[in-house]
């Protein structure tokens, strides 16, 4: 994911555009990753049992790195990073309807 920002809010593109890699490899590898073997999973529901049980394993595996990765990986891929309170997640919200709402790199 990317963003263009200066000063917290997003301005003119031809002076502020940068891109800035916020996930890193082994997020953007699990959440692809859950895609294709959902895919699978979904694909081979009535015709091939083990492929769909091997999908089964292989989300429940990606599913289990991720979680492990919430606690001890990068910065942005760290629960704490986007896990907020009621009293948080109600602030932005209500800047979020006044147009006010800070920009962040990661989850908003």
């Amino acid at each position: 994911m990317t963003e263009m920002m200066k000063g917290g809010g997003i301005q003119d593109v031809a002076d502020t555009t940068r891109t800035v890699l916020v996930w890193d490899p082994l997020v953007r590898s699990s959440h692809w990753g859950l895609v294709a073997a959902f895919a699978v999973a979904w694909l081979a529901a009535d015709e091939v049992q083990p492929l769909h049980e091997a999908a089964g394993y292989a989300v429940a595996a990606l599913l289990a790195i991720r979680l492990i990765w919430g606690f001890v990986g990068s910065r942005h891929a760290r629960f704490t990073q986007f896990v907020r309170g009621p009293a948080a997640t109600l602030a932005y919200l209500g800047d979020m309807l006044h147009g006010r709402e800070r920009r962040h790199l990661g989850h908003n």
